[in-house]
């Protein structure tokens, strides 16, 4: 009797299965292709040397830059301790050691859910509302689902991470706070530091977002830029965000970890007192505003069905899957499958600046320069979402792989194996587990971010949201938004369940 056995695929390969994503959409994308735009896009690369030295733009952009920069301090700041606070209290691990039950801690991350799966830009025009123009707006906007996110993170990153010490000190009798301040806290410094300043990068991308959408800052100055067709002026403001970009990503990498959780508290409050009235920047706690509530739209329960009813929700739910999973999967698979068709150092080099320069262009800008050249339509946005989330993947995929170093390539090399063989099952089968587990994160980010494209294919749950909202119509705002958090948790109770299967652990960035 023959034996049989599985064939069980490698795991590199994991990462580049979702660039299928890529043949659908890129097939629309020729389809709807027009060259009536072509001219304009020449003018914006042109631009990007030639940008605009006007000293009053300049002015306005460095005041733009700085409140951007206040709001993304201010909001990363305040998002990262509540955040680890609630990552504590969502951790199996902790609960178990503290009271003996991990049950407290999936009751606190389905709390949560709710809070993460709106994005900020959907809190900041809820938040908009309900106080009306405000600094704190936009900050409270990135903290509430940020603080959300973090948890998430700060849990999984507890619970996944298996201290040596952990049996030895408990086998001592020690405390349960002396337990987790001498096992557990050691072991997820470093990758905590790593978010922790990774989410700076985050914020300061959001602050942007909300800008663009008129909450203030840089953001503003670059879409006014953008609808004019100003080329030039969109370049300086954009050079001004790269500079500030690099500064910050330099700046967090060389402080140690133990400093930047120190400092956490501190830059609130100092940047709210000092730098705000610098600024000259509405930083005053905002008093809320009367909101017309269900109970002055008449019967609630009618009002509430009649919401329900004017939606196809088939349809939108459907359409929003789809663009969550073409982006993901173009977000995912695209930078392993650059560093394959160009495996050298000079690629590698090129490539970073690529990802760079993908990550500093708010998912709406791209859209609306794709429009220049395409039609509008859902792959449109997808290719739009994707392109800037693969920024962020590249990113973490260039940082896995300096930590992996080239001794499996160079083993593999000596072996007769190619190039591309040697990074196939050399460094990128070595980071893949690690990479799929945050890409599984970043999926629970891309789900949110259709909320800023859905415009472009005027689909999605995002899309129908934001008219909700413009129209004050919160029956189905409230409709739309439990909707979305279902979806969400969903989607992390697929996540946990898939790192199960692949058995992977996130090293977090």
């Amino acid at each position: 009797m023959a034996l049989q056995r599985s064939i069980t695929p490698a795991i590199s390969l994991f990462t580049l299965l979702p660039g299928i994503c890529l043949v659908p959409v890129v097939l629309v994308l020729f389809r709807d292709l027009h060259g009536g735009g072509l001219p304009l896009i020449g003018q914006f690369l042109v631009a990007a040397v030639q940008p605009s030295l006007d000293a009053s733009l300049l002015e306005s952009l460095w005041r733009g830059m700085q409140i951007t920069l206040l709001t993304a301090v201010l909001s990363w700041s305040l998002s990262s301790l509540i955040g680890v606070l609630l990552g504590a209290l969502s951790s199996r691990s902790l609960w178990l050691i503290l009271v003996g039950n991990g049950r407290p801690a999936s009751v606190i991350r389905r709390v949560l859910s709710p809070i993460r799966s709106v994005h900020e830009l959907i809190w900041g025009l809820l938040l908009l509302q309900l106080f009306g123009l405000n600094g704190w707006v936009a900050v409270l906007a990135i903290v509430l689902p940020y603080s959300a996110l973090m948890a998430r993170v700060v849990a999984d990153q507890i619970d996944s991470h298996e201290s040596a010490a952990l049996p030895a000190v408990m086998g001592t009798g020690a405390s349960a706070a002396a337990t987790v301040l001498t096992a557990v806290c050691p072991s997820v410094m470093q990758p905590l530091k790593n978010h922790i300043g990774h989410r700076l990068d985050c914020a300061l991308r959001s602050a942007v977002l909300l800008g663009v959408f008129g909450l203030g800052g840089i953001g503003t100055d670059l879409m006014l830029s953008l609808q004019s067709l100003q080329f030039n002026e969109l370049w300086s403001g954009l050079w001004f965000l790269a500079a500030l970009m690099t500064i910050l990503d330099r700046l967090v990498r060389r402080i140690p970890s133990s400093r930047l959780v120190v400092l956490l508290p501190l830059l609130a409050p100092v940047g709210s007192l000092f730098w705000g009235n610098a600024l000259n920047h509405d930083l005053a706690w905002p008093a809320a505003m009367l909101i017309p509530g269900p109970w002055d739209l008449g019967d609630g329960i009618a009002a509430a069905l009649n919401a329900l009813n004017e939606v196809q929700w088939i349809s939108i739910i459907g359409s929003t899957l789809i663009l969550t999973l073409l982006a993901a999967g173009i977000a995912i698979a695209l930078p392993p499958m650059l560093l394959l068709l160009w495996p050298s150092e000079t690629g590698r080099r090129v490539q970073l600046v690529l990802w760079y320069a993908l990550r500093l262009i708010p998912p709406p800008l791209s859209a609306l320069l794709l429009l220049l050249i395409c039609k509008p339509s859902l792959p449109l946005a997808a290719f739009a979402l994707g392109l800037h989330h693969s920024g962020v993947m590249g990113r973490v995929f260039a940082d896995d792989l300096n930590q992996q170093g080239s001794t499996a390539t160079d083993t593999l090399a000596l072996s007769g194996a190619t190039t591309r063989i040697g990074w196939l099952y050399g460094p990128l089968t070595q980071i893949s587990r690690s990479y799929l587990a945050y890409a599984t994160y970043r999926c629970d980010v891309i789900l949110r971010d259709t909320a800023v494209v859905g415009l472009v294919g005027g689909a999605g749950l995002g899309w129908q949201l934001i008219e909700a909202l413009s129209s004050f119509h919160w029956w189905l705002v409230a409709w739309l938004v439990l909707v979305f958090s279902l979806l969400t948790l969903a989607g992390e109770v697929l996540s946990e369940h898939g790192q199960k299967r692949l058995n992977c652990k996130a090293v977090v960035l």
